[in-house]
């Protein structure tokens, strides 16, 4: 597979042309001087031509976009910031620009999967989450933009830009790991929580991850037990080609993981490019909209590391790690039992044809010294693997549930912090009398 990535890009630079002839086409074919502009025939070859385009386009990065949001019917200015920085990820906090004194809200680090898709595939996670929440967000960073010269990452290093983030933020945070991220998630907090760190986060949330792929398999994971470490290394790692920053380094591309994503659904999808085609000839503009909406976001992938891919797939996939008690860090065993001030929600879909119903939630299972009255469990019925961290069953049953877990907590630690400034002030008037 040493190749495959000078291929794609041979493909994509032998395409230029067609597509440069295909952009004047429905240039001309949507101009309002042109009276075929107005006719079946023009909207059909304009349609044709912007079809072509799309499917043919290299998707960049998208953009986030949330300028504002609204807080208590008043419409908020939402400002982007990287409060911390390290090779391979940005942390964003999402600074609403709020007049006066702020009234305490939860403290949310969302994990964004680094699987494939950018940060942004969770665009409306943080949209629902904004007017009630402090939020930060993992932007991890496309491989093949990142020089040699800063080093690999790995599995291991996930874990650590994971502590490291909590440490930034400190232990009054609620931590939101979407899919992939749950393990590494879970694993940082259990080291954490072995050590004794002050960091370690208030609650942790989980949502459609693959805690334990042997429940409920899916195809992803029938793959992966049909399939040992080193067939992924042969079949699926190329090298960056020049002249890209990240070139030479070793990769898992991003094309390659959207073509599994595709074929895994290729008939919906075939369907919605149809049905686009369909609405762009009948003027139905709104309706094509949406579709340029949802795949401007999906058809946009980053290259992930080969080394970080390849001990993702080893300890999740194939060696069962974490479940099974095996999972090492850094030297160390990655303990689940030790795990017990850290609050925990887990969240799946029923249709989910990624993680399938049970992945998640046997981290309830492995956890067994978290205290029954800071456990939650969900099962979200009538959607997929999407719909467990976006869409409008996550925003009217999902999202309330996870606000309500966490301001739960919150209020009981403020209870206690209350409760423990009384009893210390009891006992200094005590010593003074």
């Amino acid at each position: 597979m040493s190749f495959a990535y000078h291929a794609y890009e041979a493909v994509h630079m032998m395409v230029s042309p067609a597509r440069a002839m295909s952009d004047a086409m429905q240039l001309a074919f949507k101009n309002p001087a042109n009276p075929l502009t107005y006719t079946p025939f023009g909207r059909t070859i304009a349609a044709s031509c912007e079809l072509f385009e799309r499917t043919t386009r290299r998707y960049g990065k998208p953009a986030f976009g949330l300028d504002t949001t609204t807080m208590n019917g008043v419409k908020v200015a939402v400002e982007e910031r990287v409060v911390w920085q390290r090779p391979f990820c940005n942390l964003i906090y999402f600074d609403r620009k709020i007049e006066g004194r702020r009234k305490p809200q939860p403290k949310v680090l969302l994990v964004a999967p680094m699987s494939g898709h950018y940060a942004t595939l969770l665009r409306g996670t943080v949209e629902t989450l904004l007017p009630d929440h402090e939020v930060y967000v993992t932007d991890w960073i496309d491989a093949r933009l990142v020089p040699l010269t800063a080093g690999s990452f790995d599995l291991d290093d996930y874990i650590d830009y994971v502590i490291a983030m909590l440490h930034k933020l400190g232990p009054d945070t609620h931590v939101m790991a979407v899919c992939q991220p749950s393990v590494p998630v879970l694993a940082a907090i259990a080291r954490m929580e072995a050590e004794g760190d002050p960091s370690s986060p208030r609650s942790m949330t989980l949502m459609g991850g693959p805690i334990d792929t042997r429940r409920s398999p899916t195809a992803v994971n029938q793959l992966a037990m049909e399939r040992d470490t080193d067939w992924f290394r042969r079949n699926c790692i190329t090298r960056v080609p020049f002249p890209h920053l990240g070139a030479f380094r070793e990769v898992y591309p991003g094309f390659m993981q959207l073509s599994g994503f595709m074929a895994m659904n290729f008939d919906r999808h075939l369907t919605a490019h149809y049905d686009m085609y369909k609405h762009l000839i009948a003027g139905d503009g709104d309706s094509a909209e949406k579709h340029r909406d949802f795949y401007d976001e999906y058809l946009a992938v980053m290259d992930l590391t080969a080394e970080f891919y390849l001990q993702t797939v080893d300890t999740v996939f194939v060696k069962h790690a974490l479940p099974k008690g095996e999972m090492m860090h850094r030297g160390k065993p990655v303990d689940l039992k030790a795990i017990r001030s850290v609050a925990l929600m887990t969240v799946e879909g029923e249709n989910d044809d990624i993680s399938g119903v049970g992945q998640t939630k046997a981290a309830h299972d492995l956890c067994v010294n978290i205290p029954d009255d800071m456990r939650v469990e969900y099962l979200q019925k009538g959607v997929g693997h999407y719909g467990v961290f976006n869409g409008s069953r996550f925003r009217s049953e999902i999202a309330p549930r996870i606000a309500d877990f966490m301001l739960t907590l919150d209020m009981k630690a403020a209870k206690e912090r209350r409760n423990d400034t009384a009893e210390t002030a009891r006992k200094a008037l005590k010593v003074a009398g």
